[in-house]
């Protein structure tokens, strides 16, 4: 398929791909949202551990997290189209099977398959809705238009996951990805032509860094959640971050000696892709770390109900949902360059306005929300976008793949940072409904050193990544590069 034959001038002429690439991204979005509310009922029928549940959503989790850049480097050898596919036959295969689970073990082995299918398919949609426009404007409302039914799922996820589970069984919520992965395959099938072999590599996959990644990246996932479950004072934990330090060390030793690097480091030091990297890292960073302390604030420091403090996450959704329209003309009146600095510069805003002033009541809070999720919209469009610009045409897949890890993981760093702080200096039980003054004050103190600590991190990335952008070329600018 040739460069014009690729290029559509339209959204409209696009619409049957598009909406094949909206319905990986709300399967994503879904699936861990859809869950959770089933998790109680779930644990009753299958009879299953507190462990147990908990590797029902961390299974995927850590498997999707840890095999994106794998697929993603898969995808740019052997066509992101085919690799995509085949992860969506997967992913309906796997969601069917739900049907027949009957013990936990069986329901996480379910969940791992379709993790598997995540990182085969995730990641290739971003690459792809980059590809089927030459121009810069299209790109950001294609890519505005996919994330914007990703995020109506995750705002919907918990009210319809109630609703089924009052006249369904917990099954029916995973045997929903069936027809969303069947209406992607033939979306796709039909409305995206095959990879043009010139924007494919031939280099030989690098397993021992594909395996080294690998490992990083599972350990790096699920070292927070030993932190907050075991505490800092235990010994796994830290094991385990040293164990994820080792990894990365071996991993970046691997790539910068091996002839065909599964990751090519002199690729992530191009300014628009380090750039866009640190402003996607402020961003998932600062956005886990504030859910993590909202949510423990609403409801164990101020007692709210569950279904009152969902409603106490309404800003973040709301904004979410409400600034899709006005991505494009934002970044068309400032620029991709400057908007993605403007975005994450608002997320650090918002993480400094609930780190000084959580404790002066739930305005603050709710100002500190919508903050967060004002740049979050718009610095998850256009951080990608610049990412995908910075590399040749035969590395975009492991591009978007990178580009989703590092959110991955500085989500699991945030909520670590904030979760070990906490067990740090709150004394007693975090769970109890019983707070004494003292522990209410222990709460607020933390609150404040963890939501500076997270804001100084992200402030630190996003001033990382205003100086590199502003030495940004795209790569298609670069004859060079072009020619790699």
């Amino acid at each position: 398929m040739t460069n014009e034959q690729r290029s559509t001038p339209s959204l409209r002429g696009s619409w049957v791909a598009l909406a094949g690439l909206s319905a990986i991204f709300l399967f994503e979005m879904l699936d861990n949202s859809i869950l959770n509310v089933a998790l109680p009922t779930i644990g009753r029928e299958l009879h299953a551990s507190t462990t147990a549940l908990q590797w029902v959503t961390g299974s995927y989790s850590v498997i999707f997290g840890g095999l994106m850049l794998l697929f993603g480097a898969i995808a740019d050898r052997f066509g992101r189209r085919r690799v995509m596919l085949i992860g969506l036959v997967l992913l309906a295969v796997a969601s069917a099977a739900t049907a027949f689970v009957t013990t936990a073990e069986q329901l996480i082995a379910v969940r791992a398959v379709m993790g598997i299918a995540a990182a085969m398919t995730t990641p290739g949609s971003m690459a792809l809705a980059f590809r089927l426009f030459d121009q810069e404007s299209l790109r950001v409302r294609a890519i505005t238009l996919i994330s914007t039914v990703g995020l109506v799922g995750l705002a919907i996820g918990p009210t319809v996951g109630g609703l089924v589970l009052a006249i369904a069984p917990w099954q029916v919520l995973l045997l929903i990805n069936v027809p969303i992965a069947m209406l992607a395959f033939i979306d796709i099938r039909t409305g995206i032509g095959a990879d043009d072999p010139a924007e494919l590599h031939r280099d030989p996959l690098d397993v021992p860094g594909a395996l080294l990644a690998t490992a990083t990246i599972v350990l790096a996932l699920i070292t927070p959640t030993a932190f907050i479950n075991d505490g800092a004072g235990s010994w796994i934990p830290w094991a385990l971050l040293v164990a994820a330090v080792v990894a990365a060390v071996l991993f970046v030793m691997r790539e910068r000696t091996a002839v065909h690097p599964l990751l090519d480091l002199e690729l992530i030091a191009r300014p628009l892709v380090s750039s866009g990297l640190a402003f996607k890292a402020a961003a998932g960073l600062g956005t886990a770390g504030l859910g993590y302390l909202v949510t423990l604030q609403l409801q164990l420091a101020w007692g709210w109900p569950p279904a009152l403090a969902a409603l106490g996450m309404l800003p973040q959704v709301v904004v979410l949902l409400a600034l899709g329209p006005f991505v494009n003309p934002f970044v068309t009146r400032v620029g991709i360059t400057r908007a993605a600095w403007m975005s994450a510069s608002a997320v650090v805003a918002g993480l400094a306005v609930y780190a000084l002033l959580n404790s002066f009541g739930y305005v603050f809070v709710a100002i500190a929300l919508a903050l967060v999720a004002a740049g979050l919209r718009v610095v998850g469009v256009v951080a990608a976008i610049n990412i995908l610009n910075g590399l040749p045409k035969n590395r975009t897949t492991i591009g978007a793949a990178l580009t989703d890890t590092t959110t991955e993981v500085a989500n699991g760093v945030g909520i670590a940072v904030t979760g070990t702080l906490l067990a740090a200096l709150f004394s007693g039980s975090i769970a109890s409904s019983d707070w004494s003054p003292a522990q209410s004050m222990q709460f607020e103190t933390a609150a404040t050193i963890g939501g500076l600590l997270i804001t100084g991190l992200a402030a630190a990335l996003v001033v990382f990544g205003f100086v590199r952008s502003r030495h940004a070329v795209p790569a298609d600018a670069e004859p060079a590069d072009v020619a790699a």
